[in-house]
């Protein structure tokens, strides 16, 4: 054992007894759980939102998987990479991580991310309220993504004695 599985080892049992391994193919068969699960959300936020016959529905819940897929491919494998590589291994930390990336996403795509892009001409009471509404939102979209998060943990990872 090397020096830093040591204290990986040591960091873990502060909190947990246990520690929690995946292979590579837990990892995509949570990638795609959580892909799927998105675009069941959206599905379901397009039921909602109108009156779409199944061909809409069908096409929310593709577009809704194929984009969450790739959402957190891109955005929160990394992340996650270091936290694995960390010893931050538990179902907290990928509620954590999925909370974090999921509002920054959000907030990003509704400020015309973070002001960098081109946006309309506005007032500065329609900024303010564009951020605050991005937050607000976003917020609640989180709480979705550390929903998501915990169950590509379960997915994903298995306790070690």
């Amino acid at each position: 054992m090397s020096v830093s599985e040591g204290v990986v080892q040591v960091a873990e049992s502060a909190f947990d007894s246990r520690r929690h391994e995946t292979t590579l193919d837990r990892a995509g068969l949570a990638i795609a759980t959580g892909g799927i699960i998105g675009g069941a959300f959206a599905s379901g936020l397009a039921a909602m939102g109108a009156t779409a016959g199944p061909l809409g529905l069908a096409s929310a819940f593709f577009l809704g998987s194929l984009l969450c897929a790739l959402a957190i491919t891109a955005v929160a494998t990394p992340v996650w990479i270091f936290m694995h590589l960390s010893g931050r291994r538990r179902a907290g930390h990928a509620a954590m991580v999925g909370a974090a990336t999921g509002f920054i996403v959000f907030v990003f795509a509704q400020t015309y991310g973070f002001g960098l892009f081109d946006a309309p001409p506005s007032d500065i009471q329609t900024l303010l309220f564009r951020w605050a509404s991005a937050a607000a939102t976003s917020v609640l979209l989180a709480a979705v993504a550390a929903v998501i998060g915990i169950i590509m943990w379960f997915v994903a990872y298995r306790s070690v004695e």
